[in-house]
């Protein structure tokens, strides 16, 4: 076999290579975390400082059983009206992403049925306001 033969194997298999390569770049999914993250950016001290609040009172636990996942607040909310929201973002498929409106019973519990969210690991990201006040938790967990 000639040079000039040896140089066309290797110009198509380069050839080949960058083809697949391009193919396989194609097929690749990037998602954003969020789609508005330059606002997100400009309110992030509001996350700051819900974090530095609502590590001033006890903590936000998340418990589950095989039909339901409860959420305990703060004892110290007991009684209090709260709004917010808890955003069960998945950080390997945004279409798993869920945010349900906070709602609590008299004994600052909250009950969200399974059926609502993907069976993966979260990180559950709570933001609520009572009156004036932010607060702001991030907790990992798992739904089985």
């Amino acid at each position: 076999m000639s040079w000039g033969n040896k140089i066309l194997i290797v110009f198509i298999c380069f050839a080949t290579l960058m083809g697949t390569l391009v193919y396989k770049c194609t097929q690749q999914s990037f998602e954003l975390v969020s789609k508005d993250y330059y606002s997100d950016e400009l309110r992030y001290q509001d996350k700051i400082d819900g974090t530095i609040n609502a590590n001033k009172i006890s903590d936000v636990t998340i418990s589950q059983d095989e039909n339901t996942l409860f959420i305990q607040f703060p004892k110290e909310l007991i009684g209090q009206k709260l709004s917010g929201v808890i955003w069960f973002y998945c950080t390997a498929k945004a279409s798993n992403d869920r945010k349900i409106p906070i709602t609590i019973d008299s004994e600052a519990h909250m009950r969200i049925d399974k059926e609502s969210v993907v069976k993966t690991k979260y990180l559950v990201k709570i933001s609520w306001q009572v009156g004036k006040q932010m607060y702001f938790k991030e907790i990992a967990i798992s739904v089985e």
